[in-house]
């Protein structure tokens, strides 16, 4: 591990519908689109050490943005976000099971306090799933800022399901930065994090007659 910190980001942007007081993703997301209910949010994703990233368990990065949803009063800036890349969540028939969390906090339109929180759910159909697990992202709103212990208990605002839009996903691609002393070690952490996010999608997707 290096023992000098590469700051790495990217910008990410994610759109999509969910509806009031509906629990399940998939009824909230085609309900919200029925009543026109639009949800997303831009992200830019940070750690200011690249390694230590890396080599965290649960590969845990600061979020920073905005959630923007009309019926919840338009462009709201976040007051504190974080992200995980690849949680081990163990085996789901068999295969390696991910989730990339989301939690960001934010005031509705009125001031009242509210978490977004969402999940990817990377699991193994076949190789063509992908792109479909890893730019769909079911998410709720909750009321209050809530921690992850707190989920289960926290009232419910809503829920639905956002997506990373093709045009969306080759424009975050041009936003990938990596800051730390000279080129050669830029490239370095760079390097290691492309290796840790296809290293995490070989074990999901890979073969089953490779496991």
């Amino acid at each position: 591990m290096s023992e000098v910190a590469y700051h790495l980001e990217f910008t990410e942007e994610m759109k999509g519908w969910f509806a009031f007081g509906e629990p399940d993703y998939q009824r909230g997301k085609r309900r919200g689109r029925d009543l026109g209910w639009s949800v997303m949010f831009h992200l830019t994703i940070a750690t200011d050490d690249t390694y230590r990233f890396l080599g965290h368990r649960d590969h845990l990065a600061d979020a920073q943005g905005w959630v923007k949803c009309d019926a919840l009063g338009g462009k709201l800036a976040l007051v504190r976000g974080t992200f995980n890349l690849f949680v081990d969540k163990g085996e789901l028939d068999g295969a390696p099971l991910r989730h990339m969390l989301y939690r960001l906090w934010f005031m509705d339109g009125v001031g009242n306090p509210l978490t977004l929180t969402g999940f990817k759910h990377i699991r193994h159909d076949d190789v063509t799933e992908v792109w479909p697990s890893t730019s769909t992202l079911y998410i709720r709103i909750l009321q209050g800022h809530v921690e992850a212990e707190g989920d289960n208990a926290a009232g419910l605002v809503g829920a639905g399901i956002i997506h990373i839009l093709p045009l969306d996903f080759a424009r975050q691609c041009t936003t990938f930065r990596v800051r730390g002393p000279g080129l050669t070690g830029r490239v370095k952490a760079f390097v290691a994090f492309g290796q840790l996010f296809a290293g995490e999608l070989w074990k999901v997707f890979r073969p089953r007659r490779w496991r």
